[in-house]
């Protein structure tokens, strides 16, 4: 099953639980599809993005929201700060599971010798084979550090 469709079911299975927090979130993952789905017609892409793409969307809604309750929780904004976490926790549910740092370590070393990097300047070959494998799986954030680290 893709994930546009086990997001759509389980926005069903919200709807029908009248789960209010749960069925808001999935409402908010569907709508930045859309919106990704709108912006892909428009430069004369595909109808509907892959799963790749859906992936991509969830990990940067995790970012912005980690970022949301950063700032809530500075501000003194406690409640505000746990809603966005709950957000996080129910979109987490639709990524697939975090590699640790050994295995983003592995995963590095895989890429750079994969794509026979030598030096600095092969690191958005690097990068980009890892985003082609790894979407979703590592904060490219902070990878990008590691692979600097080790083509350096």
């Amino acid at each position: 099953m893709d994930m546009r469709t086990t997001i759509s079911t389980a926005l069903k299975e919200a709807m029908k639980a009248k789960d209010a927090d749960r069925l808001s979130t999935l409402r908010l993952i569907n709508a930045a599809i859309k919106d990704r789905d709108i912006a892909a017609r428009t430069d004369g892409e595909e109808a509907q993005v892959s799963d790749d793409t859906v992936l991509a969307i969830l990990g940067k809604m995790v970012k912005q929201r980690q970022e949301s309750a950063r700032a809530y929780e500075e501000g003194g904004r406690l409640e505000l700060a746990e809603k966005e976490m709950n957000e996080i926790r129910i979109i987490e549910e639709y990524l697939p599971r975090q590699l640790d740092e050994v295995e983003t370590d592995a995963a590095v070393a895989a890429a750079i010798a994969e794509v026979e990097a030598t030096s600095i300047r092969d690191m958005g070959k690097v990068m980009a084979a890892l985003k082609g494998k790894y979407t979703g799986q590592m904060d490219f954030g902070k990878v990008g550090p590691m692979v600097k680290a080790k083509l350096g």
